[in-house]
């Protein structure tokens, strides 16, 4: 720059002029490069835009600056203003990380409901616990659509926790078991030692185990393994006779949900006489693809068997295909039960779903890990669950103190398991003696899981969270429950199941056998 202003002839305005020239051609050069090649500006700090063209989204972490989806603009600013509250006080973060960016309306509310559920946890710790500390900053963090984007976002929470600013001292959330969740989970526990606590994801092997008790350190769950849910439908279900029963099943590889329900289904139906109807979802299986074709044919041959029961083993989409497939079967002299697991509590909120199939002689039962009725309605068991801590989530969402986060839906379970995955990071977090410093180290709280059982269990509003000694829910109760159009929520509240087939003990502790 300076041999160029030597050559310019004139005196020393004129070159002035010219640098001041140079440096605004440099500096729009600069802008343009910074927003063709930099972080879009319409994402905020600590949020950036990644993807191809055509499916860029903003990913990253906020503490509720910035809105990821227009539905979720109510409860960040509850979040954020609740973190501006505690900001001089001594704090830890607890961060919710899930897909934010939803393309289906039905996974928008579910993201909705789970970031309620989280914020109701962080409400209550700060304002209804008599001021115990450390008080609890909640950070949204967004991997993207399928978690794409889950490492450089894992790596920004594992920078977090090394950070005396953020304190990030757990990661609660994950609300599917695929391959990516997976990874995220691993590296986050193994790679950079956090603590997590999984929301509705209930794979087996998606958790510590006596066979491999160190595969995921640090976490824990708050609902049951798909095989426990199994398990407990297989009560409570106990006089179906196999020989009346059929699997329908995806045959895609690494979905770790539907491969733990094949597995538990195919224990459930032996003796049936017929095979496995098979399918093929899209890799991406929130898309509709072309399986409804295939269910189409598929209940041509299921009206010819003697199946009465349907195990489905199969994520939401393609359930609610099949469910609508069933409801214009030829066959219509004929009553078919679906049976399925957790993952099928996103159906009630569908709209492509056929509420008319349930009018048909269909019916659609699944375990839900909760429902408003499990605790609150006659005959609920003194043992597992209470009605008094169901009722504080209760009353704190349809009250005004906690803020307008938009309407709160408690029949679909996605608010009550975050709620009580909040709660339980929050419980260990908070389990010091005198001794112990107010913010407690990485370690430390992965260790309190060993704890949360007996009289340290957590009162969750879904029943009690009693970990084992791998941080699993010992005998979790199962909300069997039916999709009906004319029940609150179009959920209704079919029975309490066990996986053991009986109540869980007042000691809360897990047995040896």
């Amino acid at each position: 720059m300076t041999s160029f202003l030597r050559r310019l002839p004139g005196g020393p305005l004129t070159k002035a002029v010219a640098l001041l020239g140079a440096l605004v051609v440099l500096g729009g050069a600069a802008w343009i490069a910074y927003a063709v090649l930099g972080p879009d500006p319409a994402c905020g700090q600590g949020i950036e835009e990644r993807g191809p063209d055509g499916r860029k989204e903003c990913t990253g972490v906020t503490d509720g600056s910035f809105v990821f989806a227009d539905n979720l603009a109510a409860v960040s600013a509850r979040i954020k203003a609740e973190n501006e509250r505690v900001r001089d006080e001594p704090h830890v973060s607890v961060a919710v990380m899930l897909p934010m960016t939803a393309a289906q309306p039905f996974e928008q509310r579910k993201t909705l409901h789970e970031v309620q559920g989280a914020y109701l946890a962080q409400y209550r710790a700060n304002h209804d616990s008599n001021s115990k500390k450390p008080a609890i900053r909640l950070l949204l963090a967004n991997p993207g659509r399928n978690h794409d984007h889950w490492r450089a976002v894992a790596e920004q929470l594992g920078d977090m926790s090394e950070s005396g600013k953020d304190n990030l001292r757990a990661v609660i959330g994950f609300d599917v078991s695929t391959a990516t969740t997976q990874a995220a989970i691993a590296y986050l526990t193994r790679e950079r030692g956090i603590p997590v606590v999984g929301g509705p994801i209930t794979a087996d092997d998606l958790g510590n185990s006596a066979a491999r008790p160190d595969a995921y350190p640090g976490l824990a769950r708050v609902v049951p393994t798909t095989t426990d849910q199994a398990r407990a439908l297989s009560h409570f279900n106990k006089d179906i006779d196999p020989k009346h029963t059929l699997v329908v099943e995806d045959i895609r590889t690494g979905d770790n949900y539907v491969d733990a329900l094949k597995r538990a289904f195919a224990e459930r139906t032996a003796g049936s006489p017929r095979a496995p109807e098979q399918y093929r979802a899209p890799d991406e299986f929130h898309e509709e693809g072309t399986t409804a074709n295939a269910f189409d044919q598929m209940v041509d041959t299921i009206c010819t068997s003697p199946a009465r029961v349907i195990y489905f083993a199969g994520r939401p989409v393609q359930l609610r295909q099949f469910v609508n497939e069933l409801g214009n079967r030829g066959c219509t002299e004929k009553k078919y039960t679906v049976i399925t697991g957790s993952g099928a509590s996103t159906l009630s909120s569908d709209d492509l779903l056929d509420w008319d199939a349930f009018r048909k002689g269909v019916t659609l039962q699944y375990a839900a890990v909760a429902h408003p009725d499990a605790w609150t309605s006659r005959g609920a068991p003194a043992t597992g669950g209470s009605a008094a801590a169901y009722r504080t989530l209760a009353d704190l969402a349809a009250g005004e103190e906690a803020g307008d986060i938009g309407e709160v839906e408690l029949t679909d379970s996605r608010t009550i398991t975050f709620y009580d995955a909040g709660l339980t990071a929050i419980t260990a977090i908070r389990m010091r003696d005198d001794s112990d410093p107010v913010i407690p180290a990485l370690g430390r709280i992965g260790d309190a899981w060993l704890r949360l059982h007996g009289m340290g269990k957590v009162e969750g509003a879904s029943g009690w969270i009693c970990l084992d000694n791998y941080g699993n829910p010992y005998n979790k109760a199962v909300s069997v429950v039916e999709l009906s159009p004319d029940a609150p929520g179009r959920i209704r509240f079919v029975g309490l199941a066990w996986p053991t087939g009986r109540p869980t003990p007042a000691d809360c502790t897990a047995s040896r056998t």
